[in-house]
């Protein structure tokens, strides 16, 4: 079995601007570490194609997607209270970064590959149904954990995020839903504000958000505790088909947007734990993406090692 390392050059055509710290640089520094270093040998490289408007639909409101496409014509523009760019190459990307993690669950779904990472821009685990927001336009982990359920027919998919920042929008989406578990570690207080423990669901969803907020200064030892004693204790309880991972790396100690201390290396311990829950529960079917992470060294540091621990 091989794992997909999907990929496309369009996601540099995303133009933030000067400063902004999601920037092109950011996937180009990871393609050139994982190619200089060997590690594409072991991996299968995939060029996705835009992601259609119904399955972005399928968690968006229709007038979300419209106004990404309209706002996307114009020289650029600011949205989410001013940090999120939205630029004449940007709806391209975002649509390929959602096909891009369509396309490999269902490689995996299918059997050709085993697992997959998508090194995509921009992000989109803040992207509400209804507005952009944190550098995201399209939620991908999302889009992809709706096709799951709806289209490929699984009663129960995984999200596991461990971007600095809580994915507000992935967790907003599903909350209600308790065929999709959402899992975070992340800051607390940090951007955007939510993720407190106490946020478990809604309704029927109830008890399928599992929130870990970890304070500034944390480091490894504190973060892989969380991860066992409660993200890996309930997803094992939860049963999940399939795991999605929304892989940040900006909780790192030189990222500058973060306050937290992991290390290179606790990227590799968590990625193996999570594969390990895998191939218990979900017949090894794992598929990651990349959300933030914007020391570019760091990151694409970081990124080596999850991918030595997916491969």
């Amino acid at each position: 079995m091989t794992c997909g390392f999907v990929y496309h050059e369009d996601y540099l055509e995303h133009k933030t601007g000067p400063g902004h710290p999601e920037c092109p640089e950011r996937v180009a520094s990871i393609v050139d570490v994982v190619r200089s270093s060997g590690l594409l040998q072991d991996l299968v490289e995939h060029k996705p194609s835009e992601a259609a408007r119904a399955s972005l639909e399928a968690v968006h409101s229709a007038d979300h997607v419209a106004r990404m496409h309209e706002v996307g014509k114009s020289s650029s523009a600011r949205l989410g209270g001013g940090d999120t760019v939205v630029a004449p190459g940007s709806e391209r990307a975002a649509l390929l970064a959602s096909g891009g993690v369509l396309e490999s669950v269902q490689n995996v779904m299918e059997g050709t590959w085993s697992r997959a990472f998508v090194c995509c821009r921009p992000p989109g685990h803040h992207a509400e149904q209804s507005a952009a927001m944190g550098f995201c336009m399209f939620n991908h982990v999302a889009v992809a954990a709706a096709h799951l359920r709806k289209e490929a027919g699984l009663e129960r998919v995984a999200i596991v995020d461990f971007d600095v920042h809580h994915g507000n929008g992935t967790q907003h989406l599903f909350e209600q839903d308790p065929s999709v578990f959402y899992a975070s570690l992340h800051q607390w207080p940090h951007y955007p504000g939510t993720g407190a423990e106490g946020e478990r669901g809604i309704g029927d969803g109830e008890g399928t958000t599992l929130n870990c907020p970890m304070a500034a200064g944390t480091g490894d030892k504190e973060w892989m505790n969380a991860l066992e004693s409660q993200v890996i204790r309930q997803l094992e309880e939860f049963r999940p088909q399939f795991l999605l991972i929304s892989a940040g790396f900006d909780a790192h100690r030189r990222d500058p947007l973060s306050g937290t201390q992991l290390t290179t290396g606790i990227y590799r311990d968590i990625t193996s734990r999570l594969r390990e829950l895998a191939e218990r529960q979900c017949e090894g079917r794992v598929v990651s993406l990349l959300e933030g992470g914007y020391n570019l060294e760091a990151l694409a540091e970081s990124v080596a090692v999850h991918l030595e621990a997916m491969r």
